[in-house]
C-alpha cells in the first residue's frame, strides 16, 4: 500500500474485516472503522488492505504569514498553561504568612499560604510568557534578546528565596548558575 493512496476518510477493503473508513493514520498504522467490528489498526505494510474510495476532498486553504503568526501565538498562549498541576509542599498546606510590621502598635496581616502560593505561581508563569513573548518578537536583535533574558534570570533569582514553598524541584525558579 503507497503512501498517497491512504487519506481520512478513504473507504477501504480488508479480506477479512470487510469494508472500512480510515479515521486516523500514523507512520507506521492505518486506524480503520469496520461496521461490524469496530476500530482496528492495520499496520502499512499489511497488503490485503485495498483502497476502494478516496476521502473527501478538503479544500486547501492559502496559507499567508498573518495565518501562521496567529496559529503560533496560539500555540504560545496554550504553552503558558501549566502541563500539570504545580503542588504546594505540603508542610505548608493549610498554613498561614504572617506580616508583622515593625511597630507593635499596628496589627499585623495574616494571609493563607495557599494564597501566596498561588500568587507566586502566578509570577512564574507570567515571566515564562513573557520569555517566549522575548524570543519571537521580530523586531528585537539578538543581543536585545538576550539583555532582556539576563534581567528574566535575575528576576528568578531573587525568587529562590520562595522555592521552599514548591513540592516539586523542577517547579522551582533557578537563577543565574555561578561561573
Amino acid at each position: 500500500m503507497e503512501l498517497y493512496d491512504l487519506a481520512f476518510g478513504a473507504r477501504v477493503k480488508h479480506p477479512t474485516l470487510g469494508i472500512g473508513v480510515i479515521y486516523d493514520i500514523d507512520v507506521r498504522t492505518v486506524y480503520v472503522f469496520f461496521k461490524e467490528h469496530g476500530e482496528e489498526a492495520i499496520s502499512r505494510s499489511f497488503e490485503g488492505l485495498q483502497v476502494i474510495g478516496p476521502g473527501p476532498e478538503i479544500p486547501g486553504a492559502e496559507l499567508d504569514i498573518d495565518s501562521v503568526k496567529d496559529a503560533l501565538r496560539d500555540v504560545l498562549e496554550e504553552m503558558q498553561q501549566p502541563q500539570r498541576p504545580v503542588e504546594m509542599a505540603r508542610k505548608f498546606y493549610g498554613g498561614s504568612l504572617e506580616l508583622k510590621p515593625k511597630d507593635t502598635s499596628l496589627k499585623s496581616k495574616e494571609v493563607p499560604i495557599d494564597d501566596f502560593f498561588h500568587k507566586i505561581v502566578m509570577i512564574r508563569d507570567r515571566f515564562r510568557v513573557l520569555e517566549q513573548k522575548i524570543n519571537a518578537h521580530p523586531a528585537l536583535s539578538e543581543p536585545e534578546k538576550v539583555e532582556l533574558q539576563q534581567y528574566i534570570t535575575r528576576c528568578y533569582g531573587s525568587l529562590t528565596t520562595f522555592n521552599i514553598l514548591f513540592e516539586d524541584k523542577e517547579d522551582q525558579f533557578v537563577g543565574q548558575k555561578g561561573e
